[in-house]
């Protein structure tokens, strides 16, 4: 259910390479949240470097919308980079199984598409 990296890249480096493996990838950067920072202007004291891209491929997504709008509920693709005892990890849940919640068979190829793709973006981004 969820791709997870390690890197050893500090959780700066990795946003830096997470921007240019997505646009090397075709994908889009729509908004990145920083979790830590929106915590603290709300008063809530939280230590952890937490960074939520989201992210993603217009045409993959029209495919998508096109067989079931509902589907807008899990867009767009999220690709989260955090610290955890230490290490910087990417993260993001599968295309594939998310789509697979709204039961259409026929978006199993765009999903598997769209899940190869993001994999790729986040290897090259947790790479040297």
């Amino acid at each position: 259910m969820l791709i997870k990296l390690s890197t050893n890249k500090s959780v700066s480096e990795a946003e830096t390479a997470l921007h240019i493996a997505v646009h090397n990838n075709h994908f889009g950067v729509m908004q990145v949240h920083n979790l830590q920072e929106t915590m603290t202007k709300k008063g809530v004291v939280f230590t952890h470097e937490c960074l939520i891209f989201e992210v993603c491929q217009p045409q993959q997504a029209k495919k998508v919308l096109d067989a079931d709008m509902s589907i807008c509920t899990a867009l767009p693709c999220r690709i989260s980079i955090y610290e955890e005892d230490g290490n910087t990890i990417l993260a993001a849940l599968k295309p594939t199984t998310l789509l697979a919640m709204f039961n259409v068979p026929d978006l199993a190829t765009v999903a598997g598409e769209v899940e190869k793709s993001m994999l790729q973006i986040m290897n090259e981004a947790a790479g040297s």
